[in-house]
């Protein structure tokens, strides 16, 4: 992955100890959901979906705690609905900086001037926002369903920069995109904002998202990428990805999921069988592992799985299949 020396070389003493003790599944990552409240509805989104007496509730930071300990994942993406909603995000974020785990606060940066006041942030090597922008201007407002939230997320990074933080992006890419499209939101994130690290992923066809009819199929991601990394764009850009990731996006090589590597945990607990779908929910990591049926999801096995290339499935099998490989070891260390 293209990312900081120093997380680079703890992340790989991690999978290195995995490796040792002969374990089989572990997770890589989880993405964290303290609860499922959002200021936004975003036409492509099923993760908010739910009563109003679910979306009132807001996790305990001790709960959030105690299952990243119990499972041992090295880095947090701490996602929602929206973070900041969550009146303690801050003492979250703070405990799991203390516990040196390396934690992504996803949002979407509606609240992020309004409040950033009101929390105790501090900037850490181990901390980063994570900003949601899966646009230029027009195309973002449109993703989001309201004008104006672009201006504001752009506001937002350079306050963030300003005040010494890490800020990485999330961009989600849909059937409406096209390689020019992505070209320009890429250049403009990566030189002209000035992002550390920005992270991308074609969109996942959730069953409750409100817009059915804008999401990629297999051989459409596949084309969409390769001709948006030609030129030597991805090697140009500061992509947070390890590059058999990309490949698998381009169609180089192909993977099967390895959902384990980065599971969901939620108000309702650890999420079966990853972050995009929902069969059930288990007390414990160790329970999800030793319980779930892994065998039944991916694609040509489960038609949910179809056209799913997304990064919580796939990336953490590139990064396994990199750590098996003297060749993809070096690609990894010089980012190409």
């Amino acid at each position: 992955m293209n990312m900081p020396l120093h997380q680079s070389l703890r992340i790989g003493s991690y999978l290195l100890k995995q490796k040792l003790r002969g374990r089989k599944k572990f997770p890589l990552l989880v993405e964290l959901e303290p609860l499922f409240a959002c200021n936004l509805a975003c036409a492509g989104c099923g993760k908010i979906q739910h009563p109003a007496n679910v979306l009132k509730q807001r996790m305990p930071v001790q709960q959030a705690l105690d299952a990243i300990e119990e499972c041992g994942a090295p880095m947090v993406s701490i996602a929602g609905g929206e973070p900041l909603m969550h009146p303690e995000i801050d003492v979250m974020v703070n405990e799991l900086v203390k516990r040196k785990k390396y934690v992504f606060l996803c949002t979407n940066a509606v609240l992020l001037r309004k409040r950033i006041d009101r929390f105790d942030f501090k900037p850490s090597k181990y901390f980063a926002f994570a900003i949601h922008i899966d646009g230029l201007k027009e195309r973002h407002d449109a993703s989001v369903c309201q004008e104006g939230v672009f201006d504001e997320a752009v506001e937002a990074v350079r306050e963030l920069k300003r005040r010494g933080f890490r800020v990485t992006t999330n961009t989600t890419f849909f059937n409406t995109d096209t390689p020019q499209s992505v070209i320009e939101v890429l250049d403009y994130l990566n030189d002209d904002l000035g992002v550390d690290h920005m992270m991308i992923s074609p969109a996942y066809a959730y069953e409750k998202a409100p817009d059915q009819e804008h999401f990629l199929g297999v051989q459409e991601t596949r084309e969409l990428f390769r001709k948006a990394f030609a030129n030597g764009n991805r090697k140009r850009w500061r992509l947070n990805h390890s590059p058999l990731f990309l490949d698998f996006l381009e169609g180089r090589v192909d993977f099967e999921c390895t959902a384990w590597g980065i599971p969901s945990y939620s108000l309702f607990g650890w999420q079966r069988p990853c972050y995009l779908m929902s069969d059930g929910y288990a007390k414990t990591y160790r329970e999800l592992v030793e319980t779930t049926d892994w065998s039944k999801y991916g694609r040509g096995k489960d038609p949910r799985c179809a056209n799913c290339m997304a990064h919580c499935g796939y990336e953490p099998t590139a990064v396994l299949a990199t750590l098996g490989s003297l060749r993809e070891s070096v690609r990894a260390a010089v980012g190409s």
